[in-house]
């Protein structure tokens, strides 16, 4: 089976059963403060997990592509990947029960529903499925249902662990929020001749069992004062990496073996000159980091020093530095892989082609120049078999190492690196986020408080307010809510004047002061277009759209949550405005 075939006969078989297909989101979200990059199927899906209607319904499934750091240093084993594939399927809490209680779908469906797939489309061999199921704490019990579901469909009880909070409960995001159990299914890729007849508490992670699908039960809020209450809005998360399956379904025992990488080692091997066999793990982490940083300039990211840009600086830079240890010198390898990997994926993801080349070969550039200066000024620096903070600061604001690269370096050596110092180093020259120099990046529920609802509502008064003061090419490149404030990136080629600035934020107050009602609508794309309706028109609206009204003054395709009356905003205030990047100025407002 190839990956556009199991990609089809995934979103056929949910369709069969009543889900609409809704395509795949961009890898930068949209008003999610928790993460830099889309790392699950659910981050697009936010709001209507809070309880907003989809306006394709509650049975929603598609293909979602991802970008996960959390597993960076893992990169080089056979099945971890910063750029992949993710199979989902939602069923969302139906509104048409008359106590909002509820869902299309709960667990028994949804666990026959994986089993049907598991055994009947793909026809995996029963006897070399395992599962996994909630045991059961303080704060919830036994996941019963979920436990005699698997029992009835054949599982026998030695294959199904009964394992803690750790391995089978999804959530919450943050400190507070939506959370439940999860199962979660294994496939036997060891020696066929050796399948352990059980699946146990204690050794859950045997090297054969491979995990191919997680299938998400959202029941419990975690209040702030550490209690689990049931939800009034029980959801289906599931989740099933693409690349996982697609080499498992084909007897192969190494993702990066698969259709979706083997062309891009080969192309490796072939300018490198040495074989995939002798070095996998560098051609392993080139494939990854070239794949995912293509992915993430098709999305409009830049190579920086911070945010997005930084983690894709960091991708490409370790590559590079894996390219020159296979002695490649002709920089036309960048090229090549880019070539091989638009390929791969010409007929899924035909935005490939944006420039990417360019832009990689531009960071390639820049950091050869320093990365021979910078090797052997770490050579001086680590003398002492150790790297101090502010030795590594300097190595990256000088010589552009990611701290993760001079980590690396360190580490080979057997040195050691002062990342407390570090961090200080960042914090005290630089803005870059903690999170992004950690490399870690945990994915979750944003915010859904009053106080984001009524920026969220802001930003579209905001929004139609600059279109009327700059003009009709101002449109949204982005934005971050938290219950502080709004953070909104626009197209304008010039900074605000004052007078702008003023004249946007009487406007806006204007429109709060009238407190016109917000109403939300449901339409076709074409019908949003006539009806004037301002958003980026391109694949990431479904066949169906949401378009709110806030009185006669805006109408805007989104996703919610809106407050209902703008007279609910109270003052708005610009803070600040500066540039993004080429093109794109940035907005921060509060409300008073």
């Amino acid at each position: 089976m190839t990956a556009e075939q199991l990609r089809t006969a995934y979103l056929d078989f949910f369709k069969s059963k009543g889900h609409s297909v809704i395509p795949s989101a961009s890898l930068i979200p949209e008003n999610d403060p928790t993460v830099l990059f889309t790392t699950a199927g659910m981050h697009p899906l936010v709001p209507y997990l809070m309880g907003e209607k989809h306006p394709e319904g509650n049975k929603l499934t598609n293909v979602q592509k991802c970008i996960r750091t959390g597993d960076i240093e893992e990169v080089g084993d056979t099945t971890h990947h910063t750029f992949f594939e993710m199979l989902g399927n939602w069923s969302l809490g139906d509104p048409e029960k008359p106590d909002g209680i509820g869902a299309g779908y709960f667990k028994e469906e949804a666990i026959k529903m994986s089993w049907e797939f598991l055994t009947e489309v793909l026809k995996l061999d029963k006897d070399k499925i395992a599962v996994s199921v909630f045991a059961g704490d303080n704060d919830a019990p036994f996941d019963e249902i979920a436990f005699n579901t698997w029992e009835k469909l054949g599982i026998p009880e030695e294959r199904i662990a009964k394992l803690p909070k750790k391995n089978n409960w999804w959530g919450p995001a943050g400190e507070i929020g939506p959370c439940g159990p999860d199962t979660e299914m294994f496939y036997w890729v060891g020696d066929a001749n050796k399948i352990p007849t059980g699946f146990h508490d204690d050794n859950p992670e045997d090297s054969g069992w491979l995990e191919i699908w997680n299938d998400v039960f959202m029941e419990y809020n975690k209040t702030a004062d550490g209690k689990f209450e049931p939800l009034k809005q029980k959801n289906v998360d599931t989740g099933m990496g693409l690349e996982r399956t697609l080499a498992v379904i084909n007897n192969i025992d190494d993702n990066y073996q698969t259709e979706l990488f083997l062309p891009i080692i080969q192309k490796i091997e072939e300018v490198s000159e040495k074989k995939y066999s002798e070095y996998t793990k560098e051609m392993r982490i080139i494939a990854d980091h070239i794949k995912a940083a293509a992915f993430i300039i098709s999305d409009g990211i830049k190579p920086s020093n911070l945010g997005q840009g930084y983690v894709l600086r960091r991708l490409i830079r370790r590559a590079a530095r894996y390219i020159n240890l296979l002695e490649i010198t002709d920089s036309k390898i960048y090229l090549d892989l880019i070539s091989v990997i638009e390929n791969i994926y010409k007929e899924q993801y035909p935005s490939l082609t944006k420039n990417t080349g360019n832009i990689i070969m531009a960071e390639i550039k820049q950091f050869n120049k320093t990365l021979e200066k910078g090797e052997k000024e770490f050579e001086k620096m680590s003398e002492d078999g150790k790297i101090s903070g502010q030795e590594a600061f300097v190595l990256f604001a000088t010589y552009g190492f990611p701290f993760e690269l001079t980590q690396e370096l360190a580490q080979e050596k057997g040195y050691s690196v002062d990342e407390i110092e570090f961090k200080a180093e960042m914090e005290q020259h630089s803005k870059l986020s903690k999170t992004a120099s950690a490399g870690q990046f945990k994915g979750g529920l944003a915010d859904a408080s009053d106080e984001t609802k009524k920026l969220h509502t802001t930003a579209h008064l905001m929004l139609e307010a600059m279109r009327q003061v700059l003009g009709d090419h101002v449109q949204q490149k982005g934005s971050n809510i938290t219950p502080e404030r709004l953070r909104f990136d626009f197209s304008h080629p010039d900074k605000l004047t004052d007078e702008q600035k003023e004249e946007i934020i009487k406007i806006v107050n204007e429109q709060i002061k009238a407190d016109l009602p917000v109403a939300m609508e449901e339409m076709s794309v074409d019908e949003a277009k006539k009806l004037g309706a301002t958003g980026v028109f391109d694949s990431k609206y479904g066949e169906k759209v949401k378009v709110y009204s806030v009185g006669d003054f805006s109408k805007e395709i989104c996703g919610g949550p809106h407050v209902e009356r703008t007279g609910e905003l109270g003052e708005f205030k610009i803070k600040k405005e500066q540039s993004s990047s080429a093109g794109v100025r940035r907005i921060k407002a509060v409300l008073q």
